[in-house]
């Protein structure tokens, strides 16, 4: 019996995903723990692996569908005891299932004039699709996307996949002829789309947002419509950090080890959370969680989006492991491969912008979390130092904290502690 291959959760939250790209074809063979797909989910771009061994005999959903349903069958595998052909006619006649029971409720007036006619099935089925009616054609979601953008006729095309269904590869092909006959006047309504016009006549392109982009959405518009934030600013010198972290780096030259300014901070900003625990929470309606570790997300700018991979319990590790594991999971988040695990979590938030020049910004609170924290650019500042005016590098930090479940005055002695930390940094190695 052959084994269908479903779409997994590959998170909690996940109900559908894109299908971004096969790493296998049909008749290729498999064991368990090798890579078959890239799915994209809410959050990142992920790998499939196997769980069984045996031979991929149908790929049911092409490469570059979007919305795929958790559970539906995107494969069929054969075992190793199963004649992949009789497995591939098995899986063939179970995907057929479907449209034949809605052509027996259904029947097609076509099928009586041709009834004399044992020709193929797929010969005589398609050009009986009536064309206002995508339901009567065969396609893959993807075929039928690509399709409609460039005004061809699925009825007018047979189709190479399982069953007859229509793939990419068969829209692709048919492509040129259908741009002269009935598809070159869609073709030509679709065109003007690429450029449109606002009401002010500004020209714009319409970009299709990613899974990604949509939860980023979604869920910054719940937390500034949900969580009644404050903001607390506090300006840090940042001399004695960066003059530690050079004489760190010049120790650590020989293990290849390179320590950022973030890695310090991302130290700070968990030492300072040891002591205020009061901040290290989380809203629960009725409940507030304390949290016994300091679980550090950190903000990413990757491809599809911003992601905040998290450096757990980083009040305990040292800067050497931070800053390991920071440009591991940095490198992971651009190339969209991290786990679940990796982006899921965290008890407080760290958002820099300093590497772009920005002085200071208000962050929006990532949910369930209660704080973020959001750093500047460091930059040379008129300042007192020792009762005199002279010169410092200065930074702009402002925490933006969850009113419900940290007072104010919580809120003030975090900034305050983190300052501490980063002009006595000292405290950051012990």
């Amino acid at each position: 019996m052959p084994t269908p291959i479903k779409m997994p959760a590959l998170s909690p939250t996940m109900e559908e995903g894109t299908l971004a790209k096969w790493l296998v074809k049909e008749g290729d063979e498999v064991s368990a723990g090798d890579i078959m797909a890239e799915i994209e989910t809410d959050k990142a771009t992920m790998e499939f692996e196997a769980v069984d061994e045996g031979t991929i005999v149908a790929i049911e959903v092409p490469e570059g569908t979007e919305g795929v349903k958790v559970g539906t069958v995107i494969a069929t595998l054969a075992g190793e005891d199963e004649d992949p052909e009789e497995a591939k006619a098995a899986a063939a006649s179970e995907t057929s299932a479907k449209p034949a029971e809605s052509e027996k409720q259904e029947p097609a007036p076509a099928k009586t004039a041709d009834s004399g006619d044992k020709g193929p099935e797929k010969q005589t089925r398609t050009p009986t699709a009536p064309k206002p009616d995508g339901d009567r054609v065969i396609a893959s979601p993807l075929a039928r996307r690509i399709a409609e953008q460039k005004g061809v006729d699925l009825a007018a095309i047979s189709g190479s996949g399982p069953n007859g269904r229509i793939v990419k590869a068969d829209v692709e092909q048919a492509d040129a002829p259908a741009k002269t006959g009935s598809a070159a006047p869609a073709a030509e309504k679709k065109a003007p789309s690429a450029t449109q016009q606002s009401d002010s006549g500004a020209p714009f392109e319409e970009l299709k947002l990613n899974n990604v982009r949509k939860v980023i959405a979604r869920r910054l518009t719940e937390a500034k419509q949900s969580i009644p934030h404050i903001y607390l600013t506090v300006d840090v010198r940042l001399d004695a950090l960066l003059k530690l972290r050079g004489e760190l780096n010049a120790s650590l030259e020989a293990d290849e080890i390179k320590l950022s300014v973030n890695d310090l901070l991302i130290k700070a900003l968990a030492r300072a959370l040891a002591r205020v625990p009061q901040c290290n929470v989380s809203f629960q309606g009725d409940t507030l969680h304390q949290y016994q570790r300091q679980d550090i997300s950190v903000a990413v700018a990757a491809p599809s989006g911003l992601i905040t991979p998290i450096v757990t319990d980083a009040g305990r590790k040292g800067l050497a492991q931070i800053s390991t594991e920071m440009k591991e999971l940095a490198g992971k988040a651009r190339d969209g491969k991290l786990q679940p695990h990796e982006y899921q979590g965290g008890t407080a938030s760290l958002s820099n912008l300093g590497m772009f020049g920005t002085k200071q910004f208000d962050a929006v609170i990532n949910p369930p979390q209660a704080m973020i924290l959001a750093v500047g650019a460091g930059e040379k500042r008129p300042h007192v130092i020792d009762g005199a005016l002279g010169v410092a590098t200065m930074m702009t930090a402002t925490g933006s904290f969850d009113h419900r479940a940290i007072d104010g005055v919580d809120g003030a002695k975090l900034m305050d502690a983190f300052r501490q930390l980063v002009e006595n940094p000292m405290g950051l190695l012990v």
